[in-house]
């Protein structure tokens, strides 16, 4: 009998919503489920006030994926540069709750927790703070070019990066669970150094794989990234 799908909970990048990951469900690999999971302020939630904090954010959202995870005996979190962070603590607050845990985290483009990033783009104006996020990212969305487009989109861009810049860690405690991180070979935002500082948050087991591209090498290594998380 053919084993089930390993559930992956999937949290956003800032400025993305769950459509990111709603487009892998189709072509996801038959040993991954994906479970997207949508912050407010953005798509069918773009009414709500985006996060701001966040650790408030994973206080919110360890019940919600607890929800999402209930019927399953094990599941992974995975998140990319702001969901990196959110993941991590999600899985802290799972883990101290008492709640079932997440078998595996996998962080993706960012930094570990206890030193961030040394370039800031908060605090910028518009058309600075742009210039700096397609730096950081190495591309610009075509929808901040639309006046319209970008009147509607900024603030949650601009709310999702502060909250990544101005993110610590809630402690310092290990977690339980083994951690891999993730980063695109060519990344100019995230060097393999930075990436390998996740190895800090964990007693579990620790690895660190790189994957062709650059920051946001997820939007065209897939499959190569579904593969990495389940070792195939």
């Amino acid at each position: 009998m053919p084993s089930q799908p390993f559930p992956l909970v999937c949290l956003p990048f800032a400025g993305s919503g769950a459509g990111f990951y709603r487009a892998w469900v189709p072509d996801a690999l038959p040993a991954v489920r994906v479970i997207p999971v949508q912050l407010p302020g953005r798509e069918e939630l773009f009414l709500e006030e985006p996060f701001t904090d966040a650790i408030d954010a994973a206080a919110v959202l360890v019940p919600q994926i607890a929800e999402l995870t209930s019927g399953y005996e094990e599941f992974g979190i995975f998140g990319h540069s702001l969901g990196a962070v959110l993941g991590y603590e999600v899985a802290r607050g799972l883990q101290e709750l008492g709640r079932p845990a997440p078998a595996h985290l996998f962080v993706s483009g960012s930094p570990g927790p206890f030193n961030g990033r040394d370039a800031r783009a908060t605090g910028l104006s518009d058309e600075e703070f742009l210039l700096r996020v397609q730096e950081f990212a190495g591309y610009r969305h075509a929808a901040f070019d639309d006046p319209d487009l970008r009147e509607l989109l900024l603030p949650v861009l601009r709310a999702d990066v502060a909250m990544h810049e101005n993110y610590k860690p809630s402690s310092d405690v290990p977690l339980r669970i083994p951690v891999t991180a993730l980063r695109g070979a060519d990344d100019a935002l995230v060097s393999a150094e930075h990436a390998r500082q996740w190895a800090l948050v964990t007693e579990s087991e620790f690895r660190y794989a790189e994957l062709p591209g650059g920051h946001m090498y997820l939007a065209d290594s897939t499959a190569a990234l579904l593969r990495a998380v389940t070792g195939s």
